[in-house]
């Protein structure tokens, strides 16, 4: 296997992180968006992960097939130690354990920044999904009830929650920004 994890470069990664994204959108349930972004818009949501989380790609033999990154949870001051994850996989890639190893990367890199809960919602039904998050470790938290019109229903969204780091009772600092 000649697969290799970086971290993604806005200029260089927008449009293969679409190109792997645009059918999740067309043709699944799996992303609530109704058009596919630009690769203008994707390089501008890679910086914005990269200034504060992280935004990783998996390259197979130079060729980008997948890609994860983390996002602000909520506004609140007081959520700023919980990122929302996400992670990405070519159809080519699937169930070859590209998901696993990004996120394993990039749980790893949020803990070094000082995040304490990762939090992913997928949509219903997606077992391959569901599946990696339970493989994870993350725990079933909740699940919005029929929350998005998608494909002519309904969606619900179920939520995930992983701790990547325990909870203390000392106020912990602020999440440092990565390098």
């Amino acid at each position: 296997m000649s697969w290799t994890i970086r971290d993604a470069v806005p200029d260089l990664d927008a449009e293969a992180c679409r190109n792997i994204y645009a059918p999740y959108v067309r043709d699944t349930i799996v992303s609530f968006e109704e058009q596919v972004p630009t690769v203008d818009e994707f390089r501008g949501r890679i910086e914005a992960a990269r200034a504060k989380y992280a935004w990783l790609v998996l390259e197979d033999a130079g060729l980008v097939v997948g890609y994860a990154y983390a996002s602000q949870h909520r506004a609140r001051a007081a959520y700023r130690w919980a990122t929302d994850v996400t992670v990405y996989i070519a159809a080519s890639h699937h169930r070859r354990g590209a998901g696993r190893l990004l996120y394993t990367d990039l749980f790893a890199r949020l803990r070094q920044l000082g995040y304490r809960v990762a939090c992913a919602g997928v949509t219903l039904p997606n077992a391959g999904s569901v599946g990696l998050h339970q493989a994870m470790g993350f725990e079933e938290v909740g699940v919005y009830k029929g929350i998005g019109w998608k494909a002519g229903a309904w969606r619900d969204v179920v939520w995930f929650q992983l701790e990547l780091m325990p909870a203390t009772t000392a106020i912990p600092p602020d999440p440092a920004r990565p390098s």
